[in-house]
């Protein structure tokens, strides 16, 4: 449990994002909090993150009521029993009063949980420390929550109204380009249909680009947070616009490629590969060119080395020192990358089977190959805690879907039996390769050894692993389990584990025996019984 106001801020965020999971995890008709929830998920994260370095000043210890945490515990558990059994049956328990009740339980129980976490005596101090940051944050907090329904009806309404301005100026400027280069284009503006008459697809809402300059946005604000102490304002925040605008031409740049790709001759690469991969590829270049400009960029770095003044020694050394973290980063995050990288181009190029899945083993393994002198620094023994772990982990991965009986519908059994034998066998042969071997190392050198040390120091190279803190293992899992799509839940899970028993031993080579073994139980699983959807 933190003992200083930061990190049990930080603790009280993670326990209230579980809270929220766990009841929108099971089926309901009951909108609990609405707009409440976006007002206070916002506020709060503006609180904290402007006031990151008084918050972490504060070292006074406090204290932790573990009835209040308990009695918080209760009502969740009230609420996610009540959705359970259903509302219809509450409703005659309470009068057709079970919305207010359930609402009324856990406003209580989040009530309980911010007092046990953080006195109420603090929360004035705290407050007061701060002022008016309290004042911004519920101002950002209630401009979130009525910007809500405006900013959603940039996705509704009808040709004509402005929600649909994205839309439209997609559909002239793809009309423009594809023009040049194809002189039988057909298009509708009433229905934003476009292409030729051998394929043509239509500008959906999910094709104005809002989801793209979003996600851009909120990258590029973080990493201005972020780095705030390296880089120099305002010149940093020209480069956003740079980047909304870059991402803007990808997409253009992808609806154009998809109907190039369909009128080739190719339409299930176009819409099933090309088209859910080419936004994440441009949102990653975007986001590297972005980083590495911020990097590179002498008129916005503002480096350590200015202290130094003329002096040269202090230059070369600062040189050296640079030089030294910029080859381990390479040697932590280029084998994740490549995997990425081949991701992208794999599921861009297949249609409704990954044929060239291989590509990711071979990209991790010349990569790791070539990095292998700096991996044997590495301690890659294990204990038998490593393999014990992941046998845990595979369990509460698959005991669910064990447990409900049913298995989700997959393409990919079909698209495998229809292969020959030779390449069916190469093709699981590289896939069980890939996540036994290379996929371990990779994510474990990522995630757990460059994030969760680089979330503590910049020089994270000199950190231990056995000095991971708390903050550093949970934002790091929950990175880590974005990566694995709806079964995100687990892979935060799957995160933690790794990161605890890498702290517990101090080597590397635990955390990756241990996501080893739960990928090896797994593929056996899918194999075994058939069931490819967990692939």
């Amino acid at each position: 449990m933190p003992r200083y106001l930061l990190g049990r801020l930080y603790f009280l965020a993670t326990v209230l994002a579980i809270d929220c999971i766990l009841p929108s995890s099971i089926p309901h008709d009951i909108a609990l909090f609405g707009t409440f929830a976006r007002f206070g998920i916002v506020a709060f994260g503006i609180f904290i993150g402007f006031g990151h370095s008084r918050l972490k000043s504060q070292h006074e210890s406090l204290s932790f009521n573990a009835g209040f945490f308990a009695v918080h515990m209760v009502c969740v558990g009230f609420v996610c029993l009540g959705f359970l059994i259903g509302p219809h049956e509450f409703n005659a328990a309470f009068s057709h009063a079970a919305p207010f009740v359930f609402r009324a339980v856990l406003l209580l129980g989040i009530t309980l949980l911010t007092l046990a976490c953080v006195p109420f005596r603090t929360w004035i101090q705290t407050i007061r420390m701060t002022n008016p940051l309290w004042l911004y944050a519920s101002g950002a907090g209630l401009l979130a929550a009525v910007l809500r329904n405006p900013s959603q009806s940039l996705w509704d309404g009808s040709i004509g109204d402005r929600g649909r301005i994205l839309q439209v100026a997609v559909f002239h400027s793809v009309h423009g380009v594809l023009r040049l280069f194809l002189p039988d284009v057909m298009a509708d503006p009433a229905t934003l249909v476009i292409g030729t008459p051998r394929f043509a697809v239509m500008i959906a809402k999910a094709c104005s680009g809002m989801e793209g300059l979003g996600l851009t946005l909120v990258f590029t604000i973080f990493w201005l947070w972020y780095f705030r102490k390296e880089i120099r304002f305002p010149q940093a925040v020209l480069l956003v616009p740079c980047a909304l605008g870059w991402v803007w031409l990808f997409n253009i740049a992808r609806i154009c490629m998809i109907v190039f790709i369909g009128d080739g001759g190719a339409p299930d690469v176009a819409m099933v590969g090309f088209h859910s991969q080419a936004g994440w590829i441009a949102f990653t270049l975007v986001a590297l060119a972005f980083s590495i400009a911020m990097q590179k960029l002498s008129w916005v770095r503002r480096t350590a080395l200015q202290s130094a003044g003329s002096v040269s020694g202090g230059t070369i050394v600062g040189e050296i020192v640079e030089a030294r973290e910029s080859s381990a980063t390479a040697a932590y995050l280029v084998p994740f990358l490549a995997i990425l990288a081949a991701s992208f181009i794999s599921r861009g190029a297949s249609g409704y089977f990954e044929w060239l899945y291989p590509l990711r083993f071979v990209a991790a393994a010349l990569v790791i190959w070539h990095f292998w002198p700096e991996y044997r620094k590495l301690n890659w023994r294990f204990s038998w805690m490593a393999p014990a772990a992941g046998l845990v982990i595979f369990l509460v991965w698959i005991v669910p879907v064990w447990w409900m009986g049913e298995r989700a519908a997959s393409p990919l059994g079909s698209a495998l039996m229809a292969l020959s034998l030779p390449t069916r066998v190469l093709w699981i042969v590289f896939r069980v390769a890939a996540a036994v071997i290379t996929v371990p190392i990779a994510e474990e050198l990522a995630f757990r050894g460059y994030l969760a040390r680089r979330l503590i120091r910049r020089d994270f190279d000199a950190v231990s692993f056995d000095q991971l803190t708390v903050l550093s293992i949970g934002i790091s899992a929950v990175v880590f389990g974005l990566m694995h799509g709806q079964h995100w839940l687990v892979g935060t899970l799957a995160g933690v584990v790794y990161a605890l028993l890498l702290k517990r031993k101090g080597r590397i080579g635990d955390a990756v025996a241990a996501h080893a073994v739960s990928n090896l139980l797994l593929a056996a699983w899918v194999l075994v019984r058939g069931d490819w959807a967990l692939w």
